[in-house]
């Protein structure tokens, strides 16, 4: 037997034999695993994913019946003619029965994720950045913590998160879409953010993460596109540990009429344009605008954060209630 053939038999081979690239050991980098496969992929095909094992650190995955997270049993949709009848909800302003939202829902933002960043920066010219900075001032977050930021899309507040926690936190970026997902995947990856994993997540239920496992949680500009608020708020609590926090970023009811209007006639006519000029969408815009009007008020929205458990809940309108940013704690 050559002495080539007897190394590649060695349990423990030296690193000098490894001169070939098919020889080099094969493993996903610690803090960035994933679990969906490496190319894009809608979520409405997710039952044709196949399954992939994921695990968190200090048991913030389930294993409940199954030992692994099935990435299918969380994205798909938990409303069915079964489970819901003809219930119906709305999409933008259009009424719709609650089994079609989440896919209509997956269409917009599959459709926008390339865009997604530059949009931002244009419809809210650079505010937005504003805005998720003061949200993370509220955030109370410190080195070592853990971070579950839901609908996180193309990763602006994981970004920060990823240093503010160190080398001993971790963060989780997760959206029950895959293309925004991949992006924002990219996009920290690229940077340098290796205390972050990336989870395909319906927010309603949350399904692989067991109860009381993160310090803070974030949803910034995904809440309003959540067929069942109240059940992702149920959902947030269940997985944060006691004396953790909950920060809510979106848009929210301007607090003063001329302002109301003038914000109306820029988010139904530019909104648009820009939509179809940038992103050759316009239909994706037009449901934002739509869904920002459709979306519960700063009190309300208190409320339901109380109905679902959390304690000390207040909010602070930004830029004249254009958006709020509400927080609220588990006792």
């Amino acid at each position: 037997m050559s002495a080539q053939a007897q190394a590649r038999q060695s349990p423990v081979p030296d690193a000098a034999e490894f001169t070939q690239v098919a020889d080099l050991p094969v493993g996903t980098p610690q803090g960035q695993q994933t679990t969906m496969p490496n190319n894009s992929m809608n979520n409405s095909n997710a039952d044709n994913v196949p399954v992939q094992p994921y695990s968190l650190p200090k048991k913030s995955i389930s294993t409940d019946n199954q030992g692994a997270f099935n990435q299918r049993d969380d994205i798909n949709n938990p409303h069915t003619a079964d489970t819901d009848g003809a219930e119906e909800t709305h999409f933008g302003y259009q009424t719709v029965n609650k089994a079609e939202k989440q896919a209509r829902v997956a269409d917009v933002f599959t459709s926008v994720a390339k865009k997604y960043d530059i949009m931002n920066d244009l419809m809210s010219f650079g505010i937005h950045r504003l805005w998720k900075r003061y949200a993370i001032s509220l955030s109370g977050v410190r080195a070592g913590q853990h971070v579950l930021d839901i609908a996180g899309g193309t990763g602006d507040l994981a970004k920060v998160f990823s240093r503010e926690v160190g080398r001993n936190g971790h963060v989780v970026l997760s959206d029950i879409n895959a293309a925004m997902l991949e992006v924002g995947r990219e996009r920290l990856i690229n940077a340098g953010c290796n205390n972050v994993d990336f989870v395909l997540a319906n927010a309603e239920t949350l399904a692989p993460f067991e109860d009381n496992s993160f310090d803070l949680l974030t949803i910034s500009f995904g809440l309003r596109n959540v067929t069942d608020k109240d059940a992702a708020l149920r959902s947030m609590y269940r997985v944060l540990k006691p004396g953790g926090r909950l920060l809510i970023l979106e848009f929210s009811k301007p607090i003063f009429e001329p302002l109301s209007k003038a914000y109306d006639l820029y988010s139904f006519t530019a909104l648009p344009i820009m939509g179809k000029i940038v992103a050759n969408d316009s239909e994706s815009y037009k449901y934002l605008a739509e869904s920002i009007r459709m979306h519960p008020d700063q009190q309300t929205l208190k409320q339901m954060m109380q109905q679902a458990g959390f304690e000390n809940c207040d909010y602070n309108n930004l830029t004249a209630g254009i958006v709020a940013v509400h927080r609220g704690f588990k006792a």
